[in-house]
């Protein structure tokens, strides 16, 4: 009898010296005004640069002032919310009462609400607010219009070329990756012959395939090429879905004071051209031996018919090449017409030597070129 009273004491001590429990209070308010962007604004989407739209509303409140977070919710124009095809949180991780959305996800989100490539689309717009487990949908929404680009909604960062016939064969695990000249641009020099080939976004795993249909890119096919192997450079927009091949006939050696191609350099693949133990004098002319070169592409214009292309250096004029000419004075870039501008000029012991004279537009590095003398 002692030890229940005793027993009895004891619980009645601990169930005094329990403090009360307190109850979580996450009852928030929903956010009651939106600021931006103005309702049914219409928007130019131009997701290969950096353009944005910030999305603005009035703080919701929580009834014991903690932090309430919020999330953008889209749906498609006649939408009603409850099954939006994309929530994105605002700024800060949620924390602030914007949202800065890039053009290029307002273009995925389009994509999603059934938008297609060029075309014009309305979404519908809304904030949730929340605190904890309790989310809070405004009581109002607007109208955003989209008009959609020609290119792709997930841009590939990496593209590479496959297929039998391209000079790397139908094994994608040796494809020629494409050079990334501009964000969602590739570009390549390579030779194709008779055959297919193809586009991947990597080599190993599940891959995105792509394929040139006239100027156009589209997907989950091969392209088929017919007749002689010819040299192309393969140009990609994905931002615009288009295609641009050029066949580049010849690349020769351009001698300034010659105003003429003084040799042509034959192609030797992967993207190169080479000249290989050919003698060069320099012609004599009032002020001394003239060196000057740079190198002219003949390629095959719009029209069918013969253009020329200029690779020189970035600089207007130059000194001679010498043994402590840094490897960027090799470097080719895309020049206009000129005679004499842009120039390169020869190291002094090439005259009446025989040279390796190397061009190289491989999509590995820098474009550059190599003279060697023998």
């Amino acid at each position: 009898m002692k030890k229940l009273l005793l027993l009895l004491c004891l619980v009645g001590l601990l169930t005094q010296c329990k403090e009360p429990g307190r109850d979580i209070n996450t009852n928030i308010s929903d956010v009651k005004s939106f600021f931006s962007p103005n309702d049914n604004v219409s928007v130019k989407l131009l997701p290969a640069t950096a353009a944005a739209v910030v999305f603005e509303w009035d703080q919701a409140r929580a009834e014991d002032g903690t932090l309430v977070l919020y999330e953008v919710v889209f749906d498609k124009e006649a939408g009603d919310f409850s099954k939006p095809v994309y929530k994105l949180a605002s700024d800060q991780n949620g924390v602030q009462n914007k949202a800065t959305i890039a053009h290029r996800d307002l273009n995925k989100i389009a994509a999603l609400a059934g938008i297609g490539s060029l075309g014009v689309g309305k979404l519908k717009w809304t904030v949730n607010a929340s605190r904890g487990i309790n989310v809070k949908q405004a009581g109002l929404s607007r109208l955003i219009q989209l008009e959609r680009p020609a290119g792709f909604t997930d841009i590939p960062s990496e593209v590479y070329l496959t297929g039998d016939a391209t000079e790397a064969g139908a094994d994608v695990t040796k494809a020629i990756k494409l050079k990334s000249v501009k964000p969602g641009e590739f570009e390549v020099y390579t030779s194709l012959k008779a055959g297919t080939y193809k586009f991947v976004d990597k080599t190993t795993g599940t891959a995105k395939t792509f394929n040139v249909e006239g100027t156009n890119i589209k997907e989950n096919a091969t392209t088929t090429v017919t007749g002689a192997t010819k040299v192309y450079r393969i140009y990609l927009d994905f931002n615009n879905a288009a295609a641009r091949l050029t066949e580049i006939k010849s690349v020769g050696l351009w001698y300034s004071n010659d105003n003429a191609v003084r040799f042509e350099l034959p192609y030797t693949g992967n993207g190169t051209w080479t000249l290989a133990n050919t003698k060069i004098d320099f012609p004599a002319v009032p002020w001394g031996k003239e060196e000057r070169y740079k190198f002219r592409l003949t390629v095959v214009g719009a029209d069918g018919k013969d253009a020329y292309e200029w690779l020189g250096s970035s600089n207007s004029d130059n000194q001679r090449a010498d043994a402590n000419s840094p490897a960027s004075y090799f470097y080719l870039q895309s020049i206009g017409e000129s005679q004499w501008d842009y120039s390169y000029k020869f190291n002094g012991a090439v005259d009446g030597s025989k040279v390796d004279l190397l061009v190289s537009l491989a999509p590995t590095g820098p474009y550059f070129h190599k003279v060697t003398v023998k």
